[in-house]
């Protein structure tokens, strides 16, 4: 199927032009997107007709934070839960389509007059110079880092994207000396074909795999949608891709400067960042020599130190040196709930490193998690079961023995604690509650570690959800965090 291709520019002319519109909001959903839509079209004078496929119950914790927005503008929105009405696409002066719908084959917005996304609205009226990060993985880890990086040197910056901060609760306050950090979809990035709005000051591809195969049928599909982000960009500007097969794909046909990054030396004439060893280079035009700026990092694994050698790059080629840029990025604490390091504290003449992974939810992330640290951890896990397989994550145990292994209560603890035994790997637990699993950990096992083992973190890495004990993985780790600091 031919991908499709909206008309160019945007519906609105201005942001004056908003005022008095009718507008169909596709997809308020959870994740504040919609959300963002809705106050930000209501601000500048629309009629909103907000409709969505979840019912007004499912839909609640977003309704609750809209609710002085409703009271305020209520003569100007209409909601329409649980179901979608055609007229309400077909008489709507123009629709804000959700990203993760798919336009073809779509009756309702066949039946649109105009379509339109946040990132589309936010483009055609920023002023800001546009940082835009895809890929398949690593994209939120890296625009995490690139934007902790500027801040920390001093620039008035913003996120937003895919990493569920709509772009439309900051466009006011951006001007062209706030660059704007976007991680984008490839459904975000099919959203803006054809428009010409997306003209990223540097686009930066992370690795590319297989994904989303069940939307997309080829990785051909997939990755032509990838490649929307430097369509439109011109010489002045930056591309920054891998040494693999598609970033060799990328690099022969961007229109802009090209930059390559690898986890090993570059190739002769060729610009951009590596690691040589466990140091991480950068080597631009501009440059005598590489020069070093990813040596130490908060955050453990190597897929966050090329995601942090990434992010220098862009720090690099927003004026920032190469001293300067190695200082910010060695405290970059990670992304939220991602391995993210969050407190160091003193106990029984120990340092003991907290680290939160709660959006480790199938066992695959925990591997991930246990391979990352060289050093023997403290392990939590645990949570309900999703009809997974815990056998890879006891194998990694296996391989890689933790110092102890501290479990949640939940069906997918239990099977996990029938593989354990027959590896005859030592557990602690199951715990009813995450109070009670650390003040076991605290009171009785790290009194008992020897003095070789002091440095052993602490990792919370579920492998699972926990439908039941929290709301979701971000609720999790909160409560993780919490207790910590109340403990430690």
């Amino acid at each position: 199927m031919e991908p499709y291709t909206y008309p160019a520019d945007c519906f609105f002319k201005s942001l004056e032009d908003i005022k008095g519109k009718k507008i169909t909001i596709m997809g308020l959903g959870l994740n504040g997107g919609g959300q963002a839509a809705v106050r930000f079209f209501l601000k500048h004078g629309a009629f909103l007709t907000v409709t969505d496929m979840k019912t007004e119950e499912e839909l609640s914790p977003t309704l609750r934070a809209l609710e002085k927005d409703i009271q305020k503008y209520r003569d100007n929105i209409t909601f329409v839960l649980g179901r979608h009405d055609i007229q309400d696409f077909s008489q709507a002066d123009v629709v804000i389509k959700n990203p993760g719908v798919k336009i073809q084959g779509n009756k309702y917005l066949a039946a649109a007059k105009a379509i339109e996304t946040d990132i589309s609205v936010f483009l055609k009226f920023t002023q800001a110079p546009i940082i835009a990060v895809t890929g398949s993985k690593g994209k939120s880890s890296t625009v995490s880092a690139i934007h902790y990086g500027l801040q920390n040197a001093g620039f008035k910056t913003f996120l937003g994207g895919n990493i569920t901060v709509s772009p439309l609760t900051f466009l006011e306050e951006t001007d062209k000396n706030t660059p704007v950090v976007l991680e984008l979809s490839s459904w975000q990035l099919a959203d803006l074909r054809g428009r010409g709005l997306l003209k990223p000051f540097i686009a930066l591809l992370t690795l590319i795999v297989p994904d989303h195969q069940n939307w997309y049928g080829s990785m051909e599909s997939y990755v032509a949608d990838k490649k929307l982000i430097y369509r439109d960009q011109d010489c002045r500007q930056w591309t920054v891709c891998g040494t693999d097969y598609w970033g060799s794909v990328f690099a022969s046909e961007t229109k802009a400067q090209k930059l390559f990054y690898d986890t090993k030396p570059l190739p002769p004439q060729s610009y951009g960042a590596f690691f040589d060893g466990d140091t991480g280079y950068l080597f631009l035009p501009s440059y005598e020599k590489p020069q070093p700026v990813i040596e130490s990092l908060v955050v453990p694994g190597k897929h966050m130190r090329i995601n942090a050698l990434n992010a220098a790059l862009v720090m690099a080629l927003m004026g920032i040196g190469p001293t300067k840029i190695s200082s910010i990025l060695s405290q970059w604490p990670g992304l939220p709930h991602r391995l993210e390091f969050f407190h160091k504290a003193t106990l029984h003449d120990q340092q003991i490193c907290f680290y939160n992974d709660s959006a480790a939810t199938v066992p695959e992330a925990t591997v991930a998690a246990v391979e990352a640290f060289h050093s023997q951890l403290h392990l939590i896990c645990g949570g309900t079961d999703k009809n997974l397989d815990f056998l890879p994550l006891a194998s990694a145990l296996e391989k890689n023995p933790p110092f102890s292994v501290c479990l949640l209560e939940g069906t997918g603890t239990d099977k996990l604690i029938k593989i354990l035994k027959e590896k005859n790997i030592l557990y602690y637990g199951p715990f009813p509650a995450l109070q009670d699993l650390l003040e076991h950990l605290k009171t009785s096992i790290l009194p008992s570690v020897p003095e070789d083992k002091k440095s052993a973190p602490v990792v919370f890495s579920p492998g699972a959800t926990s439908f039941g004990m929290f709301k979701n993985e971000f609720d999790r780790g909160n409560t993780f965090k919490a207790e910590v600091l109340s403990l430690f």
